[in-house]
């Protein structure tokens, strides 16, 4: 497995992604990536709701923000692996066995307009379809398939509350409660 696996969200607009980017987050931390990065806007609330999740559900998802190309230039001349989704790249069932593993990854998610260079900068050009479709439904996807089922069974050490999952309803089961 790579020494680490990064989330970038590229173009984040605050007054316009804030759902679609907390879901990127979400989708990073639940199937196992170490950190999801943040480029354009700054959003400390973001974060903040972020780690109030780690803090109830468990793990753990290291969170900044950063200038978005210079941070890709950095991973990839430090020898790091650059995965970015697009629909316009190798279909990801074919690439993903290509994808040397042995090396820090970073996944890219573009935002509204995706620069140029950040296809010239990737390793691999990603597509989970040709078709439009939610940077969220891709990362889920690409993610599922990088870890195999693990990945959506993933459950965390340290969670406070943990789901059960079950046909109809829902149960919590909150592990701080000593009562129970």
């Amino acid at each position: 497995m790579p020494e680490r696996l990064d989330v970038l969200r590229l173009g984040y607009r605050k007054g316009r992604d804030p759902r679609i980017t907390t879901h990127l987050g979400l989708v990073s931390r639940a199937f196992g990536a170490d950190g999801f990065f943040l480029s354009g806007d700054e959003d400390k609330e973001l974060f903040s709701n972020l780690g109030s999740v780690s803090d109830r559900f468990g793990g753990k998802l290291d969170c900044n923000h950063v200038s978005g190309m210079s941070y890709l230039r950095k991973h990839v001349e430090n020898g790091g692996v650059a995965i970015h989704l697009t629909m316009y790249g190798e279909p990801f069932r074919e690439a993903i066995p290509k994808i040397r593993r042995d090396k820090s990854v970073l996944i890219i998610v573009g935002g509204a307009k995706v620069p140029g260079d950040v296809y010239k900068l990737c390793q691999h050009n990603v597509a989970v379809g040709n078709q439009p479709h939610s940077e969220v439904a891709a990362l889920a996807l690409f993610m599922d398939a990088w870890f195999g089922e693990a990945a959506s069974v993933r459950q965390f050490e340290d969670a406070r509350l943990v789901i059960e999952g079950v046909n109809n309803g829902k149960v919590v089961h909150d592990l701080s409660d000593d009562t129970k």
